[in-house]
């Protein structure tokens, strides 16, 4: 197997995948360890599947985070994450610069083989069944290059070259985002809850305009705090908006003391796209697989994709490995054909309810009444918090449980 791209989704599905027996071949474009744009938070839903492949938490670099503390109107919330048995009852803060080589040591330790600075360049196509068949590449010393394999998974991220190659383009009616950062020094370096604020206001205009999103201050627990914020494309102000610079006036209003300053700022102010809710499909044609980012996976309530990825990376491998123990081509590639499916079943109706709530928000007026009520009411933000992060029991759980459970059962996959 041929798994493009080394991130959380790339790393999870060849661990898997390895694990299971089968060769597996793992390019990467860069080399580890290496930069990413991310909020370094991770949900107790990450920490499960990080849990489920071997990683612990003791060494130096993981910071643990009780909760969600929510500030906005005038109002601060703490929010405990939900005593569950599903999942952890704790979160995770921990930098890109070596997450996902974290990951990738977990796949070559299971057997995979991992080529870094080797980008692929395009698909290789069977004209006579008209599927990928392997890639090209480029490799380490740049001279061209192919690798040949009977199934390739495509986890290369939000633009997913090899996905539009193969004509698997993105959805217009899907939500995304876009998330700037960067990292201060900062007393709040070791803030045992992630901190999410609910009011962006770009005031660059002739009027002050409430954004759909959230600015986040999430301790390292190095010195530093990742500071940023996740803006949705569900106004018309969207296109209009300079995040960087909103990002700049935003941490200039906060308390000195926290040392959000310019001097204080380690590293520049990067950006990234979010794809949110399956905004590229069919998941699975023609011989390629698509996962995490490639496959439009991020959860359109909150931003967060790496829980997602690593999930969809442990059901792609089931499905594969299911499928190459078929007798025949036409056997393997209806089990292949599950995949969309059983990830339909899995985030399908969650993903619509999802969307739904992007365009609540991109009305300034819903935001505002919200962000005014809402944080006042505990049991209600108790109730939102399970919903957002979906952190729920699956079948036992209780009354908040059940109804964010029925609500995604009954909301078409669509």
């Amino acid at each position: 197997m041929i798994v493009v791209g080394a991130g959380p989704s790339g790393a999870t599905t060849a661990y898997y995948l390895a694990q299971a027996g089968l060769d597996v071949l793992l390019l990467e474009k860069t080399s580890f360890p290496r930069e990413k744009v991310c909020g370094d938070g991770l949900t107790p839903r990450a920490v499960k599947q990080l849990t489920a492949m071997g990683i612990t938490f003791e060494d130096e670099g993981w910071i643990k985070n009780h909760g969600l503390r929510l500030v906005g109107a005038g109002a601060r919330l703490e929010l405990p994450w939900p005593d569950l048995a599903e999942y952890p009852g704790f979160g995770l803060v921990r930098t890109r610069y070596d997450f996902d080589q974290i990951l990738v040591d977990r796949a070559v330790a299971a057997g995979a083989e991992l080529m870094e600075r080797t980008p692929v360049t395009g698909p290789i196509i069977d004209e006579r069944s008209n599927r990928i068949v392997g890639v090209h590449a480029k490799n380490a010393d740049r001279e061209p290059t192919s690798f040949r394999a009977p199934l390739v998974v495509a986890s290369d991220g939000n633009s997913s070259r090899l996905s539009v190659a193969m004509g698997v383009r993105k959805r217009d009616d899907r939500p995304m985002g876009v998330a700037v950062r960067t990292y201060f020094e900062s007393p709040r370096h070791d803030d045992d809850f992630l901190e999410a604020w609910l009011e962006l206001w770009d005031r660059s205009g002739d009027k002050d305009v409430l954004m759909p999103g959230y600015g986040w201050v999430f301790g390292v627990g190095d010195g530093t705090s990742n500071v940023g914020l996740g803006i949705l494309n569900s106004t018309s102000s969207f296109q209009d908006v300079n995040y960087r610079k909103l990002l700049q006036r935003w941490t200039a209003s906060m308390p000195e003391e926290w040392g959000f300053t310019e001097e204080n700022q380690r590293g520049s102010i990067r950006g990234a796209a979010l794809p949110m809710a399956f905004n590229r499909v069919p998941h699975y044609s023609r011989g390629l697989m698509l996962v995490g980012d490639a496959g439009g996976m991020v959860n359109p309530f909150n931003g967060e994709g790496i829980a997602y990825a690593m999930e969809a990376a442990r059901l792609a491998a089931d499905v594969i490995v299911q499928a190459r123990g078929r007798p025949t081509q036409q056997t393997r590639e209806r089990a292949l054909l599950r995949y969309p499916d059983v990830l339909a079943g899995t985030y399908g109706g969650y993903y619509t309810l999802g969307r739904c709530f992007v365009k609540l928000i991109g009305q300034p007026e819903f935001m505002k009444y919200a962000t005014k009520y809402g944080l006042r009411q505990r049991t209600l933000m108790k109730f939102g918090l399970k919903m957002m992060a979906n952190l729920t029991e699956p079948s036992k759980g209780d009354a908040m449980d059940r109804v964010v459970n029925g609500l995604s059962r009954i909301a078409p996959a669509a």
